[in-house]
């Protein structure tokens, strides 16, 4: 595919594209994909969204009740443009940093650094000094907006020529301090290409090992008109909420692009686990929540006393939502959790269903625009009913940032995501487990997931990891890691008992070790890979 003429003067990003031949197809038959040669997304969620729907219209609100109309946030967003185009000499194409809790002031950071034509590479607030050193290096950004909360892992980092603006103080050279030297001043937006790189992000760290993946201005649009438009349809009325922060790609969709695009409103919460979600929902009248399974799960507990009445869309990604925990949750809320799988490589979910097309225990079938098929090693499909490989196309493709693993994950023009699915005959994909989370012992494969899910259904046990141990006789064992419910007096004995009358023999854990917590990521996701390490 031939790029069109990039609009970027600093063009790094672009220089570090994989070669066309390393890319995978990309899909774009829809016609509300059919993105004109100049788009700049910024301008788009927030220019053409206020124009469409008004300027009077909420936007933007915190967790203390506080409203930012769509107008105020395009005066606010167009005055941090001018400061980074005018006062810190950002130009197009240039990577800045952005570094902050979950909230209005990111959120418009990150639209003002879109609008301004550079390459936003946002991160967790959490992130520490090594991290943030790494990622810098790799982006080369060369300035940074960052909360004066969490200035000081970024000082340690001693990332050479960076130079760091806090926002949030009193500093007369403080972000929004100079802010308001413009404000009152409309800013143009800067004529990017639909396929200039928009943002740089990098992957949540489910294997330890990072990958900078890079995004056009077009696929931050696509994802909204994909799987947005047509699996949860919303609508100006609407007001989304949830626990993604904004430096992962889950929450950037379903906090910020969706919501803009559809002309809705977004309520940020710095503190986002269950036990604030609840009266979040009931306060702020929320109607679409995004969060991972594990937090449904968690708020089963904490349901009652909360009014969730408002609520008509629940999504789930991240990581597998267990047919137990749907259930669950439709049984007390009636409502019916819209799963997903999606990948930061390919920017946000691919696979889903909703409404009365939803089958518990299944992902779903391939979003409108997407393409979806289940693989063996070669490449080849398999039939329906066996287990294999996920290979997905799209809008949007896998393009690292200069890295080897490009041929790793993108094959014959397809993009492997490294999940192991089984398709049916009517299109629905069910989860099986990560490629890397098979357990072979003594020769019989047996998935992970599968046997957190039966221990789930243990009425103690509120969340459950399932790894392989070496062993000589049979080449691995299963071990099960849970944590069970407050008070709960549960042994290893009873666990065991219990799932010889959910599993078959070979694939009942042979080892159950009981923790107070399971190691995850910001955003809920499972990292079994630490637990391997133990192993």
């Amino acid at each position: 595919m031939e790029l069109k003429p990039s609009a970027h003067t600093d063009t790094f990003a672009r220089d570090r594209l994989p070669a066309p031949q390393a890319w995978p197809d990309l899909l774009l038959d829809l016609p509300e994909l059919a993105y004109p040669d100049r788009l700049n997304c910024g301008a788009e969620l927030l220019d053409t969204t206020t124009e469409r729907f008004g300027a009077h219209r909420p936007a933007v609100r915190d967790a203390s009740g506080g409203i930012w109309t769509y107008g105020e946030l395009r005066e606010r967003v167009d005055a941090l443009a001018h400061v980074l185009t005018e006062d810190l000499g950002v130009l197009p194409g240039n990577r800045v940093l952005l570094r902050g809790p979950t909230g209005p002031w990111l959120a418009a950071c990150w639209l003002a650094v879109m609008k301004a034509g550079a390459v936003a590479v946002t991160v967790l607030a959490q992130a520490r000094a090594q991290e943030l050193a790494t990622m810098c290096a790799m982006a080369q950004a060369g300035h940074a907006l960052c909360h004066v909360g969490v200035l000081d892992d970024l000082a340690k980092a001693e990332v050479p020529g960076l130079r760091i603006t806090a926002y949030g103080g009193e500093a007369p050279d403080d972000l929004l301090q100079l802010a308001r030297r413009h404000t009152g001043r409309a800013y143009e937006a800067v004529a990017t290409s639909a396929d200039d790189v928009a943002l740089i992000a990098f992957t949540s760290g489910t294997t330890g090992r990072p990958k900078g993946c890079m995004h056009f201005h077009r696929d931050v649009l696509a994802v909204a008109d994909t799987f947005s438009r047509h699996v949860l349809r919303p609508g100006p009325d609407d007001v989304f909420a949830g626990s993604p922060p904004l430096g992962f790609t889950f929450g950037l969709g379903g906090l910020l692009v969706f919501p803009l695009r559809a002309g809705a409103s977004t309520l940020l919460l710095e503190q986002a686990g269950p036990k604030q979600l609840l009266p979040a929902v009931a306060r702020h009248r929320v109607t679409v929540l995004f969060t991972a399974p594990t937090a449904y799960r968690a708020m089963l507990d904490e349901l009652d006393g909360h009014d969730v009445s408002s609520l008509r869309r629940c999504v789930s990604a991240g990581e597998n939502l267990p047919a137990a925990t749907w259930q669950a949750w439709h049984e007390r809320t009636g409502l019916r959790i819209i799963n997903g799988i999606g990948a930061t490589e390919l920017l946000h979910i691919f696979i889903s269903a909703a409404d009365e097309d939803i089958r518990p225990g299944t992902t779903g079938r391939a979003v409108p625009g997407w393409q979806a098929r289940v693989v063996d090693p070669a490449g080849l499909p398999v039939p329906d009913g066996e287990p294999g490989l996920l290979a997905v196309r799209g809008p949007v493709g896998c393009r690292y940032l200069a890295d080897p693993r490009q041929g790793e994950y993108v094959r014959d023009g397809w993009n492997l995501t490294g999940d192991t699915y089984v398709r049916d005959r009517d299109g629905y994909f069910r989860y099986v487990a990560r490629a890397d989370d098979m357990i072979i012992s003594s020769g019989y494969n047996i998935a992970g997931p599968e046997v957190e899910e039966a221990l789930l259904r243990h009425p103690d046990v509120r969340e459950a990891a399932v790894v392989g141990r070496p062993d000589e006789r049979r080449g691995q064992i299963v071990v099960a890691y849970a944590v069970v419910r407050d008070g709960a007096r549960v042994t290893e004995d009873a666990l065991r008992a219990f799932m010889r009358a959910e599993l078959a023999p070979h694939k009942c854990p042979r080892v159950f070790v009981l923790v107070p917590a399971l190691p995850r990521t910001a955003t809920g996701k499972l990292q079994r890979f630490r637990l391997r390490e133990l192993e």
